[in-house]
């Protein structure tokens, strides 16, 4: 019999269009940013089973749905300590006039430099990535998801994101994005926190803020 192949599955949620997406291997689920709608989340996942809720950072789009779907699946929540407070006010309206779902949780784990973070047969190792906001990570993956990783919102097609909001810092993502560039393989997918996915090998290209 086929081994089963890991599933990746994208919800788009809340009022600027944040991906949402599920990582699945071996029935097991990790969610990154649910920025909204948490509980249609866990509706639309009650296939299998969402052991982690990791956020690449603690923005009320990408972090608002994560208290629902806590509740609904029982499990852990992810963030970089740098970013833990800041998504506990996702339910609050931002500096853009927008609030989110609720307030996100403390963490049932801070995430750090290094960490791996398993999920079936896939691995995620967390990469550091301040300058949207301070705790910003990447997710690397590994084992049955190499060739994946979850950018959120430090690199977009032919860009970067803002650091004109709160916690940003121009001079620490184009330091991020250097690092980035040296550190993840060209054929890897970049699913980006919102709009369409990328390459490395494309950004590494195209993007002239990876090659500043």
């Amino acid at each position: 019999m086929a081994e089963a192949k890991d599933e990746l599955r994208c919800f788009v949620v809340g009022p600027i269009q944040t991906n949402c997406y599920a990582y699945v291997s071996e029935g097991a689920c990790m969610v990154v940013d649910p920025g909204a709608s948490g509980s249609a989340v866990a509706d639309a996942l009650s296939d299998v089973d969402v052991e982690a809720i990791v956020a690449t950072h603690g923005h009320g789009d990408h972090v608002g749905g994560v208290a629902a779907l806590k509740a609904r699946t029982g499990a852990d929540f992810l963030i970089h300590a740098a970013d833990a407070e800041r998504a506990t006010h996702a339910g609050e309206v931002s500096v853009l006039g927008i609030a989110y779902d609720d307030g996100a949780p403390l963490p049932d784990r801070e995430l750090a430099e290094g960490d791996v973070i398993r999920v079936g047969s896939a691995t995620f190792e967390v990469l550091g990535a301040p300058g949207h906001t301070p705790g910003g990570v990447v997710l690397l993956g590994g084992g049955t998801a190499e060739g994946v990783a979850f950018v959120g919102d430090t690199v977009f097609p032919g860009s970067h994101g803002r650091t004109d909001l709160d916690g940003g810092d121009e001079a620490t993502i184009m330091a991020t994005l250097r690092r980035l560039a040296a550190r993840i393989p060209a054929q890897t997918v970049l699913y980006c926190g919102h709009g369409e996915a990328t390459t490395m090998k494309r950004e590494l290209a195209y993007n002239p803020f990876m090659r500043a």
